[in-house]
């Protein structure tokens, strides 16, 4: 096999030597004699430029390059080899970024390198001798056409003593769905050194239903040469060939504010599971739920080999990396994505991959049926007796690693990784994750216990208000409260008369009760009812009723399921049985792979590794917390770092599935993330109807203040207000207003601000210090020796179809982890 063959079927990365200063060269497979140079004007850069994987002495940089009269998406021939030009600088071209103007100044190096056919006309060039922490220019030149001018920014020194570093971290951009606003302003208002992309960087599915809502009209429907339906002959399609993976990153990369993003800074990506499938480990899919063997108690998922390494290939043509590929591996592991990156002594950097390596999911879909129960919303015990049980049969069989078969990352990756953070010398160690490391658990029974309390405080308030036309409210929340907790209608008016009399005599209310026939629970209940009523009877008998309600059904009802489960009298109608246990919420997260998360927690706080940072994407929320050694002890276990996630760019969040998901679940639980608001604007517009956001305080989000609570809704309000066409001028404006009045509603202030008191004291989750699980946007990083400070920008929502071109950024909330403190403080 020649050298152009051998480059054209392993790996087609091409490198240059910058000698010294002079504009010298050594070339490595830039320049094959027997391809013909592009001349003329009939050439064209589709997807632009960029770079990636800054190292103190090299970069790769990467384009496409083709015909002009060629679609911009379609594939190219294998033997359309062409050699274009690669001038490099080191002078300051910035006024020319966004154009393709020439760039000016002393070249460093001016050579040709080839883009091949065979992988879609792309050229994947590494250049060394670079010197560290320095600014470069660079273009293409194809004929006489130019390339937009790119630009990018070494790493330092790995010995420099670094006062700061600045980047963004990405994830999850669903062309489908909402907009990409995010990158423009990235590009108009952020200074950074580079940026991270966590993963799903495309979409393999088109016409999802979570890809069918509203999205910006520049983003047209896509439409897969090949596809496979993801059920008989119509609806959803998945991404199957080599052709149409390439179709997606060529898309995707049309979008001229992702082009504006490569071209002005590096990138440091991996994949997660969108650039193969949905949920995916290793080859395997999930779209079906596989397959059962109820005989050996195994299942398995539908293995996809051909189409995981056309997934490979794509994402090695489009995504520039420093990486090691063998396109003619038969293997899936002809990849490895995982690597690290040193910036002075300030920090390292993992990357890490954590779907080509990962064992099948803790519980078969195929025996539970779904991915509820078996991926999401799996009950605790489930996801502990099933990894206990593979870790037990790995022991029984020999194996060395007991945790290959419920491990994330690995055996190889797991060993490189703790080698990475045991020997790095610099002040900080990122991990640039796929999926949260935090605990995101629910306890079914103090969660219903609280809805269902909840649910009830209206029909006591009917009930008092009843009972008191007759007697005083104060007399009416006894009797409520005492039939309530069991008492006959004889005992409750005679124990509450006898709290009255007591009352009136300065004699002990409980002991009258109980000696006038009510237990000792009943009387309780009964004299704190009539106590909270009488404390506010001169607001009237409305405040009075609810007021007593509210001790009645946060007293004793929530107190008498949290004690009796599922035999309660007060849910045992409900058909609630199966929700009374601990659930994880995600186990495609670290949540299904506790055991190798242990492991790796109890490894950094036995080494005393501190100073570590996960910087997260996947699950389209914003969080902040800490990763503890044990979440299941009953202080939580001891903290040995931080993960800070970041929402999707435009991916519909992680709010929006589960709304939509919680009814074919149970009606009952929808309180336990949204809320339907009906929010009269006073104008024009309507009444606007919004899902207020209690998935956040059911997981663990702080107790609001009605300004807190108003302030939350406000992008979703903006929203709604736009999408009744208001123009976007006023929206600001008449949301503010809006939401100033909605402060003033009772059924606001009182109603809605008690519910989400009431589910944040579930405290599901007391390591979530932020929560903010319905948005998009990105994060940005700024690093210094003292502090990592992460800003979570969400972005607002459409405006009709199109992209916010004034306040792109809702709100900015900013995570500080101080240097030597596994914690992170949110303001």
């Amino acid at each position: 096999m020649d050298r152009r063959q051998f480059l054209k079927f392993s790996s087609f990365l091409t490198t240059t030597a910058i000698t010294g200063n002079l504009a010298g060269c050594l070339s490595s497979g830039g320049g094959d004699d027997e391809v013909p140079d592009a001349s003329g004007s009939s050439w064209k850069f589709p997807q632009s430029v960029a770079s990636a994987d800054p190292k103190p002495d090299s970069i790769i940089l990467w384009t496409r390059v083709v015909g002009s009269s060629q679609s911009d998406v379609e594939t190219t021939a294998d033997d359309n080899d062409v050699k274009i030009r690669l001038i490099v600088t080191a002078v300051d071209n910035s006024s020319l970024l966004g154009t393709n103007t020439a760039l000016t100044g002393t070249a460093l190096l001016d050579t040709k390198v080839t883009a091949y056919g065979a992988y879609d006309s792309t050229i994947r060039h590494k250049l060394t001798g670079l010197s560290a922490g320095t600014t470069y220019y660079y273009q293409f030149v194809a004929g006489s056409v130019r390339s937009n001018v790119g630009r990018f920014k070494t790493a330092p020194a790995t010995t420099a003593e670094v006062s700061q570093l600045k980047f963004a971290f990405i994830t999850c951009q669903d062309w489908t769905i909402n907009h990409w606003a995010g990158y423009q302003h990235i590009v108009d208002n952020e200074e950074i050194d580079f940026f991270l992309h966590l993963g799903d960087y495309i979409y393999e599915t088109v016409g999802e239903d979570f890809q069918t809502g509203t999205v910006e009209s520049r983003h047209t429907t896509l439409t897969l040469p090949d596809g496979v339906y993801k059920s008989g002959s119509s609806g959803a399609k998945y991404a199957s060939t080599l052709n149409d993976y390439r179709y997606l990153y060529k898309t995707y990369r049309t979008d001229s504010r992702l082009q504006a993003m490569h071209e002005r800074f590096a990138m440091i990506a991996i994949w997660d599971d969108h650039e193969f499938s949905d949920d995916c480990w290793q080859d395997a899919e999930t779209y079906d739920v596989g397959t059962y063997d109820s005989t050996t108690g195994t299942g398995d998922n539908t293995h996809q080999t051909s189409r995981r390494l056309h997934a490979n290939r794509a994402w090695y043509e489009f995504i520039p990396a420093d990486i090691s590929y063998d396109s003619a591996s038969t293997s899936i592991n002809g990849i490895q994505i995982y690597r690290d990156f040193q910036f002075g002594q300030l920090a390292h950097l993992v990357m890490t991959d954590e779907r080509l390596y990962r064992a099948d999911h803790m519980i078969p879909e195929a025996l539970i049926g779904s991915s509820t129960g078996s991926r999401y919303m799996v009950p605790a015990s489930y996801r502990t007796s099933f990894e206990s049980a593979k870790m037990a049969a790995a022991t029984t069989a020999g194996l060395a690693d007991t945790l290959s078969p419920v491990s994330m990352l690995g055996t190889t990756q797991r060993a490189w990784w703790k080698t990475k953070m045991s020997s790095a010398t610099t002040t900080w160690k990122l991990w640039g994750n796929e999926v949260s490391l935090l605990r995101m658990g629910l306890n079914g029974t103090n969660a219903i216990a609280t809805l269902v309390a909840l649910n009830s405080v209206s029909t006591l308030v009917t009930n008092i208000t009843n009972a008191a036309s007759g007697s005083s409210v104060e007399l009416a929340s006894a009797i409520v409260a005492a039939v309530t907790a069991g008492a006959s209608s004889a005992n409750a008016q005679a124990g509450a008369i006898a709290i009255a009399t007591a009352d009136a005599t300065s004699a002990d209310k409980q002991t009258a009760a109980v000696n006038a026939g009510l237990t000792a629970a009943q009387a309780a209940i009964a004299v704190s009812a009539y106590s909270a009523a009488k404390a506010v009877s001169s607001s009237g008998t409305s405040v009075a009723a609810t007021a007593a309600a509210q001790v009645i059904a946060f007293g004793y009802i929530k107190v008498d399921i949290r004690t009796n489960g599922a035999s309660s009298s007060f849910v045992s109608s409900l058909g609630l049985d199966n929700y009374f246990t601990k659930f994880l919420l995600n186990c495609d997260q670290w949540d299904g792979y506790n055991a190798e998360r242990q492991q790796l927690m109890n490894y950094l706080l036995d080494n005393s590794i501190s100073n570590v940072v996960a910087l997260t994407g996947d699950i389209h929320a914003f969080f902040a917390g800490t990763v503890s050694n044990n979440f299941d002890a009953t202080d939580g276990g001891t903290a040995a770092m931080v993960d800070l996630v970041t929402a999707g760019m435009s991916s519909d969040s992680f709010f929006t599935y589960l709304s939509d998901a919680v009814g074919s679940l149970s009606s009952s639980l929808a309180t336990l993330v949204y809320y339907t608001l009906s929010i009269p604007t006073g104008t024009s517009y309507g009444t606007l109807s919004v899902n207020f956001n209690l998935l956040d305080y059911t997981m663990g989000r702080a107790a609001p203040t009605v300004a807190q609570l108003a302030e939350q809704v406000r992008v979703q309000v903006r929203g709604a207000l736009a999408e009744a066409g208001a123009p976007e001028s006023s929206l600001d404006t008449l949301t503010t207003a809006i939401l100033t009045a909605l402060e003033a509603d009772s059924s606001f202030n009182t109603s809605l601000l008690a519910l989400a008191q009431q589910l944040a004291s579930l405290d599901s989750n007391a390591w979530l210090k932020y929560v903010c699980t319905d948005a998009q946007g990105y994060s940005l990083v700024t690093l210094t020796p003292g502090q990592l400070v992460c800003e979570f920008r969400q972005v607002n929502r459409l405006v009709g179809t199109t992209a916010p071109s004034t306040s792109v950024i809702a709100r900015t909330t900013t995570a500080t982890v101080t240097a030597g403190s596994a914690a992170v403080a949110i303001s």
